[in-house]
């Protein structure tokens, strides 16, 4: 799996060591990433002793511990620790996980937590997912038809349509395979990344939708699409074990097969 480190020159000074109390029997250690935007301050790197017998076994479980009784400023997203909504997407050792599916006892050493690389950060481990929502958005993920919906039915469709949908759209959008491509690093005002792309697969692939041909046309970009060089960080990294590096390739092949 790529891992993905800050370049040496950073700014990011040394931060406050929190130790564990006397006595401490199975000590961790975790540094932190901290920065607030409005304290005009670099940011800076904290580090905690946390005994572990005070929580349980997940990256997420050392968070919440650290907040509830060492730092209550520090700050995080979390919701529902089951690995679903996406919410706790963290860079844990230099790898793209969810805290709360990531077990302490998996890692070595001292544990690094950053934020997702190349985001804006609102506060510590928080990234700033506007435009990330917005790309999501702009490939219209819902369904699009022309003909009415049956009177007396949902539109239905058969079993191996429902499959070839099932595993693209079990994307819980935690944004760990945008941030983990490099084109989405440098192209991300203008490339759609592999998140917004494997739902607009999604999409295009379900045979209930009547906008294909739409929705290949927007995507037929430079930018929105070819800035993809199959890379493959995007599937690495991925909580779900899904593909976007291959929803992506089909996106590529559908549009060369309506050419020719």
């Amino acid at each position: 799996m790529t891992e993905f480190r800050l370049p040496p020159n950073s700014r990011i000074r040394k931060g406050v060591t929190h130790k564990a109390p006397a006595g401490a029997g199975d000590v961790r250690t975790f540094r932190i990433y901290r920065f607030d935007p409005t304290s005009g301050e670099n940011p800076r790197v904290d580090t905690f002793e946390l005994d572990l017998k005070s929580c349980g076994p997940m990256v997420l479980d050392a968070l919440i511990q650290i907040k509830g009784a060492i730092d209550s400023s520090l700050t995080f997203r979390r919701s529902c620790r089951e690995g679903i909504c996406g919410s706790c997407a963290m860079n844990i050792d230099g790898v793209n996980r969810l805290a709360c599916t990531t077990s302490m006892l998996d890692l070595k050493g001292a544990i690094k937590i950053y934020p997702l690389p190349h985001m804006p950060v609102v506060k510590d481990l928080v990234p700033d997912l506007t435009n990330f929502y917005a790309q999501y958005a702009s490939v219209k993920p819902w369904l699009q038809t022309r003909t009415p919906a049956p009177p007396d039915s949902e539109r239905l469709q058969s079993k191996e349509d429902q499959e070839k949908i099932d595993r693209p759209a079990a994307c819980i959008l935690c944004a760990c395979c945008s941030t983990a491509c490099p084109s989405y690093w440098w192209n991300s005002d203008r490339f759609l990344g592999p998140a917004a792309l494997l739902a607009a697969y999604r999409w295009i692939i379900d045979s209930r939708d009547e906008a294909t041909g739409e929705r290949l046309d927007e995507l037929e970009d430079p930018f929105r699409l070819y800035r993809c060089h199959t890379i493959m960080n995007c599937t690495d990294v991925c909580p779900k074990d899904l593909n976007p590096a291959k929803a992506i390739a089909e996106i590529k092949k559908m549009l060369v097969e309506r050419q020719s």
